[in-house]
């Protein structure tokens, strides 16, 4: 009894790789191996990168928006038209600064979540479950092992971050001292250029921890789909007992061993016909078997095809309708002739010898 429990908790581990169903199924549930951390790095990456490229773009639409306020509309008695053309005029400058920002988080976020892992649509995951909102699940989310080591990753994120700042900052620490020596256009200037600075630091050190993050995701998300050996014996089980790929494995079947049927029928010595319902292709090979032996058989559709394969390969066909109807009610495929069509066969084969020796 002690042995059988043994075994039924070994065949309960799930110490085996997921099947490719089992992958398809999680991932239909939206459950792939991703980072957030590489989303935010490259996120963060990108934004830098338009700020630095177009931060002189940036600067002169907030100052036309200032000024064209300033200079249009205080003086400007308050109406309906007056608000409306303001509205309309920030509304447009707004989505002239914002909308950049936007494009670039869009890109960011679809080429990040493609990089790890390709186009992924599922409903599934977004479908309401009140199993989500369970405070048990909840909890034991909160205090389970991913949340320490979300916590951990979290205190080295700030940490690293904090300290490669601080030190780009402590570098550039005389020339913020004389800051108030400057002008404000030239302050400016500084603060966003060493802004930019540890900005792209971060960045670097982000995406280093973005990198450690996802290798770890993909472990984690390797363990938690692994499964049984009971399990992969019942979705083999399931696999086999659904009706529609059953239906389709045996329509694959039937494909195959037509088309290894038919790739046999120009190599026989005669195709016996009906005309038209039968077709009997039969070989005769003294080296193989003493007795001819049946390579294709087919009725109706797959008769007109053994003809015409036939037809484009020379090889002769003989009009016999009772022995057409007797081959192929009688003799399996691959299987020698039976003794009762000897004779009948035999007369064919030497008309067809007699009819090639002439030809």
């Amino acid at each position: 009894m002690k042995y059988r429990l043994d075994l039924q908790f070994f065949a309960g581990e799930k110490t085996e790789k997921a099947t490719s169903k089992k992958r398809q199924d999680t991932r239909k549930k939206g459950q792939v191996a991703k980072s957030q951390d590489i989303n935010t790095a490259f996120l963060l990456l990108l934004s830098l990168g338009l700020l630095a490229l177009m931060g002189g773009y940036f600067k002169d639409q907030f100052l036309y928006l200032f000024t064209h306020v300033f200079d249009e509309y205080l003086t400007k008695d308050i109406t309906a038209n007056t608000v409306q053309t303001l509205l309309i005029e920030m509304s447009i400058s707004l989505a002239k600064i914002v909308g950049p920002v936007m494009a670039i988080a869009i890109i960011a976020g679809v080429v990040s979540n493609f990089a790890q892992f390709g186009f992924l649509f599922s409903p599934e995951a977004i479908k309401f479950d009140l199993k989500k909102m369970d405070p048990i699940q909840g909890a034991k989310r909160i205090f389970s092992a991913r949340a320490l080591v979300e916590l951990v990753k979290s205190l080295l994120k700030i940490s690293l971050v904090g300290a490669v700042t601080f030190i780009i900052l402590w570098q550039n620490m005389d020339t913020v001292m004389t800051m108030f020596t400057k002008t404000a256009e030239n302050a400016l200037q500084f603060f966003g250029r060493i802004t930019l600075y540890m900005g792209f630091a971060a960045t670097v050190v982000l995406l280093f921890i973005a990198v450690i993050d996802y290798v770890y995701q993909r472990f984690d998300f390797e363990k938690n789909i692994k499964m049984s050996k009971q399990d992969i014996k019942d979705e083999h089980k399931n696999m086999e007992g659904n009706p529609l790929i059953r239906s389709k494995i045996k329509e694959k079947q039937r494909q195959m061993s037509m088309m290894r049927m038919m790739s046999e029928v120009p190599k026989a010595d005669v195709v016996i016909t009906n005309p038209t319902h039968f077709a009997i292709a039969i070989q005769y090979d003294e080296s193989k078997s003493d007795t001819p032996i049946v390579v294709a058989k087919g009725m109706d559709h797959v008769a007109f095809r053994i003809r015409e394969i036939a037809k484009a390969n020379n090889v002769t066909m003989v009009e016999n309708k009772p022995l057409a109807r007797g081959l192929y009610s009688k003799v399996e495929l691959n299987q020698p002739i039976k003794e009762e069509f000897f004779q009948a066969v035999a007369e064919v084969l030497a008309f067809v010898y007699r009819t090639e020796r002439k030809m």
